[in-house]
């Protein structure tokens, strides 16, 4: 399973079209096939950050997903919103402890 976590801080008065666009595809996202997660974070020091933090079967759904249709109207949408460049980390699941 690959963990992928986005980091995006955004133009304090671009937040609220933030949400909108992620109110009205994170379903599509979380549907998408591989998609076995998704949450939306923000940063306790700073109102304009935010997070995804998904869970995907392996790294070929996340590049279908990346190459998709779906995320070619997400992406640039959101990213005309940023205020600095996004970061983004994926990463390998190893264990869970509960």
């Amino acid at each position: 399973m690959i963990v992928r976590i986005v980091r995006m801080e955004f133009q304090a008065d671009k937040l609220e079209a933030f949400h909108q666009i992620f109110d009205q595809s994170k379903q599509a996202i979380r549907q998408f096939p591989g998609c076995l997660h998704l949450e939306l974070h923000r940063d306790p020091q700073n109102e304009q950050v935010r997070y995804t933090y998904s869970h995907w079967e392996h790294e070929d759904a996340l590049n279908a997903y990346r190459k998709s249709e779906l995320f070619g109207g997400v992406w640039p949408a959101t990213k005309a919103l940023f205020a600095a460049k996004p970061k983004a980390f994926s990463l390998i699941q190893m264990e869970t402890v509960e």
